[in-house]
């Protein structure tokens, strides 16, 4: 039987992984604030649901969920709030960021941001993390062979984006 950590447990394990946490969110988005943001949100939510973590279990990739469910849910509703935006404005300012879009690639962070955010979070998982593709597969609830596919189509995608041989995409939607 798994034993529930109490809140002063879990609060005593968070300290240790939050630069992994800081890590993950800044390559599920550019800017630093935002990545800081994100990583409050899922330390808020994570000690709101405390009670739903069992001991046994990997506390890390439980927190890389939370984290991962809050960047899409942000995404979510930045979207939303783009489209609202974009039906208000006239057509020549709406244009804006997709000329943005199309210059050349300056670094190699541009790069990654470049690729879908899906195969971007799959190579950060598995690349930069460091984590099997099992673990990475249990964060993103998709079955292992998937992670590998993604793993693999991140990897052929960025070394065509470091050659110059493959389009920039205008949005980060996994293709």
């Amino acid at each position: 039987m798994r034993r529930h950590l109490n809140g002063e447990d879990l609060r005593s394990e968070l300290p240790a992984l939050i630069a992994d946490l800081r890590a993950y969110a800044r390559f599920l988005t550019p800017q630093r604030a935002e990545a800081d943001d994100l990583v409050q949100d899922a330390l808020v939510r994570a000690l709101a649901a405390y009670a739903q973590f069992q001991r046994g279990t990997n506390l890390r990739a439980w927190l890389f969920v939370i984290l991962r469910n809050a960047f899409y849910e942000q995404a979510r509703r930045r979207r939303c709030e783009r489209t609202a935006l974009e039906q208000q404005l006239p057509d020549s300012v709406a244009g804006l960021p997709a000329q943005e879009a199309r210059s050349d690639l300056a670094d190699l962070q541009e790069q990654l941001f470049a690729l879908p955010s899906l195969l971007r979070e799959a190579l950060v998982l598995v690349g930069a993390q460091g984590m099997s593709y099992e673990e990475a597969a249990e964060i993103c609830s998709v079955p292992v062979g998937t992670m590998k596919a993604r793993v693999s189509r991140a990897r052929a995608r960025l070394a065509a984006l470091l050659q110059g041989t493959a389009p920039r995409p205008e949005d980060h939607r996994a293709q």
